[in-house]
Formats: C-alpha cells, structure tokens, sequence
C-alpha cells in the first residue's frame, strides 16, 4: 500500500490551506480553502485548483473561515460528489460564510465589468447548495470511518467556533499509521472557547505556522491595552475603525468590550457591528453555549451577555450603514478582516483621510492585503480604485489573535516529540515557516519539511 500527501494550497503561504492524502486509489482532501490576496493572483488560484475533483473521495474540514472552506462549492462545481465531514458548528458557519463568499464575489464581478474588467467567479449560489447538502456532521471525539482503510476523529482546536484538529488513522495491513493535522491552532486562556485539546502520539504531524516566528503579547495585558486605546481615542476625538473576521475576532472584541463596560473601567460608548454576516455569525456563536470555557459559561450564569449589551447596535440595512459615514464617535466592527471586501472598505474610505480617526487591527493580515499594506505604514492605499493619503492614526492589537504564536505553539506540540517520525510545516508565510521549522528540528523532531506548492511526500511505500 502507498500512502502519500500532497500540499495543494497554503504552501509557504497563509491562505488556500488544501492538503491531498492518497492512500492507494482513495484521495482525502484535508481543507479546501480560498487563497485570499490580490485579485488577480487570488482569482486564478481559486479558479484553477489544480486537483482532479472528480477523483477525490471525501473532505475532511478543519473549520470555517474562508482560507480553510472557501473553495468547497468551486471542487463541488468540478465534479467532487464525496462527503464533507465535520462538525456541527462548522456546519452551521459553513451555511452562512459560503453564500457570503458567493456574494462578494458576484458583486465584484458587477463591479469591475461596469469598469471594463472580466472577472468569472469561482462559483455561485448553486454551487454553494450542492456543496452544503455534502456535508456530513460529526461530534468531537467521534470515530467516523472515511473510506475502507482510513478513519478519522475531530478534538477541539480552540480557535473559532467548531474548529479541530484532525487525527486521521490509516489501516494499510502493516499496522496503523496515524497523521495528525493541526488545522489552526488556537492558544490557551483566551475567551469564549475552550482551550486546544493536546494531540494523541501520532506518526506523521502537519502543523500550522501563522506565527511561527512572533510571539504575542500575555493575554492577561489585553484589558489593560484596550482600556489604555480607548481612553486616549477619546481624548483625541474621532470614531474608531475596526476590521474583524466575522467568525471570531468580532465575539472576542465584543466579550472584552463588554467587561470592560460592565466592570467601570471604561465608560459606556456606542458600538456599532456593521456586518450582515458578523451579526448572523454572534447569533450562531451565542447558541453554542456547550463549547464554551468556564469564564464564560459564568457570565452567562450570572445573568449577562458577552455579545449584546447596552450601546451594542447590529447594523443590517445598507441605508442604515450608509448613515455611519456621519458618525464621529464610538467603534465601528465591520468586515472583512483583512480589508479586502465588504462594507469596511466603504468605512475605510470615510476615514482613511481624517487625522481625528484611527483604524484598529486585531488579526493576521495576509501579504498583500489592503489590511497588511496599512499595517506596514504606507502613505497611501488604493480603495475603489482611488489613490487616498493614509492620515488617519493606525494602531495594531496583536493580543487578540485565536493562532497560537511560535512559543504557545511549540509548547503544543512537543510531546509528540518522541513518536512523530514526518513533520511538514504548513499556513506560514516563508520566513514564519523556515524559523518554526527550525524549532522543531531544535526540539527533536524528526523529518522536518517546509514543503512547496504540489510537493508530494511518501508516508509509507
């Protein structure tokens, strides 16, 4: 029996994250997510996924967010007819994120033909119905047999809602050979979620790397940095910008927001969530109590909301979102994350220019994004096509981020040490990789790649 596996996406790179294991003539896709970036390259990433779709037999779905599912209804739309396994509340993300993805990309494409521009979307709405009706749920822990030879259970990531990690056994008559991919990794002592579930002994180990070379700053400081950015935001005047993921990073502000409100650090200030799908996404975190830590169970036992709460305002019309432009105080949470669709971009440009305003980034900003480009200082961006100064302040909360860094991550994944005999390294920009990588290697394990894009392994001949 041959069993090899082939990084398909998210190669030295952050998103696109698509892992192929063949063990025989069965073809298991690990993730089938969206590359996110500039347009043109995104565009023939995600339209050209370089698999035989039609020949792959099952998903095995780490979690939601985009850069991990986006491309499911596009393998749909080629032919893949397989099962999608995963859990429940990825399930449940899963029904709102893919038609969102359907959407921006069918307003950009009305968008640049009115420019002259040809843009064919990956997929559409259609698409994005099959590919939910091949979804198949599952509880964590849980057993589920994939195909003959290959098995595999999900334990709790600890990053959004619903995330794992995967371990996947193969039974190839030579004795089980058991792989386990971290999906992205989230860190300990952080709100909402449980903590990440330690990795059982496993032989081949894929690893994220977002932050193989960073560290964060303790969490415990959070509180006190927010508190310290609000205080001085008021002082100074002008409405705060923040661009969060809808699936995680929105909950989060909003839980420490609401502490610090609830607590008198700070006083009461509207916050505002323009974000159809960031509304829709808290709806469906709020109802999974079940996967929450003790902290917030007992916020929730003693009577309050981390999500809703008084000055909190769920903005869903357009007209409505249009009447923010006007707004010149309070916090605006608005997608996308990284700045690269959405209605953010139409906040961006009301305040990008005006020195009283700020912008805050609380989450990984993937080269080449508009969100990365203001991270790094430039003195213009473009927005809709239009050249505008950057004269607003930016600031940057790295503390916020569900990955774990270089230091929490390591920690993760050293008891594995002593039975890991492959290890690839994966979701990292190359610098980010090469460093975590070295680690590794530092720390005992075996076997440590850095694979490229279509670089195919043999795990057992």
């Amino acid at each position: 029996m041959t069993i090899t596996l082939q990084f398909m996406g998210a190669a030295r790179q952050v998103t696109g994250s698509k892992h192929l294991l063949t063990v025989n003539d069965r073809h298991i896709l690990l993730d089938c997510g969206m590359v996110q970036g500039p347009r043109r390259l995104a565009n023939k990433l995600n339209t050209n996924l370089s698999l035989d779709s039609k020949s792959i037999d099952a998903v095995l779905l780490s979690h939601a967010h985009i850069d991990h599912s986006g491309s499911l209804p596009r393998l749909v739309k080629l032919g893949f007819r397989g099962p999608i396994h995963c859990t429940h509340a990825t399930r449940d993300l899963l029904e709102i994120l893919l038609p969102d993805s359907a959407h921006i990309q069918n307003s950009d494409a009305r968008y640049l033909k009115k420019r002259g521009h040809e843009y064919e979307p990956a997929y559409d709405m259609v698409d994005v119905e099959k590919s939910l009706k091949q979804v198949k749920t599952c509880d964590y822990y849980e057993w589920i047999q994939v195909c003959p030879e290959v098995r595999a259970s999900f334990i709790d990531a600890g990053h959004i809602l619903g995330s794992a990690q995967i371990i996947i056994e193969v039974d190839d008559g030579a004795g089980p050979l058991r792989i386990a991919f971290t999906g992205d990794c989230g860190r300990k002592n952080l709100p909402i979620l449980r903590d990440p579930d330690p990795i059982p002994d496993c032989d081949v180990l894929i690893t994220e790397s977002t932050y193989g070379n960073r560290l964060h700053p303790p969490a415990k400081d959070l509180e006190h940095q927010i508190r310290e950015f609000i205080e001085d935001q008021r002082g100074r005047g002008g409405r705060v910008l923040i661009p969060a993921f809808s699936v995680g990073r929105t909950q989060n502000v909003l839980w420490y927001l609401g502490n610090l409100i609830h607590a008198g650090i700070i006083d009461p200030l509207p916050i505002y969530i323009d974000s159809p799908l960031s509304t829709k996404a808290t709806a469906i975190v709020a109802r999974h109590r079940d996967l929450y830590d003790e902290e917030t169970r007992a916020i929730l036992d003693s009577g309050r909301n981390p999500f809703y709460f008084k000055g909190v305002k769920c903005i869903v019309d357009v007209e409505e979102s249009k009447l923010l432009n006007q707004l010149r105080e309070g916090i605006i949470i608005s997608a996308s994350g990284m700045c690269e669709g959405g209605r953010i971009l139409h906040h961006l440009k009301q305040t990008i220019s005006n020195p009283h305003d700020c912008i805050l980034i609380v989450g990984f900003q993937a080269e080449g994004t508009l969100g990365r480009k203001l991270l790094e200082g430039y003195d213009n961006v473009k927005i809709f096509g239009e050249r505008m100064p950057v004269l607003c302040r930016v600031r940057h909360l790295n503390g916020l981020s569900a990955h774990a860094d270089h230091k929490e991550l390591l920690a993760h994944l050293k008891p594995l040490v002593n039975t890991v005999k492959q290890t690839f390294v994966v979701h990292g920009e190359e610098c980010a990789c090469a460093h975590f990588a070295d680690h590794l290697a530092g720390a005992g394990f075996a076997q440590v790649e850095i694979p490229v894009h279509k670089e195919k392994f043999t795990l057992r001949a």
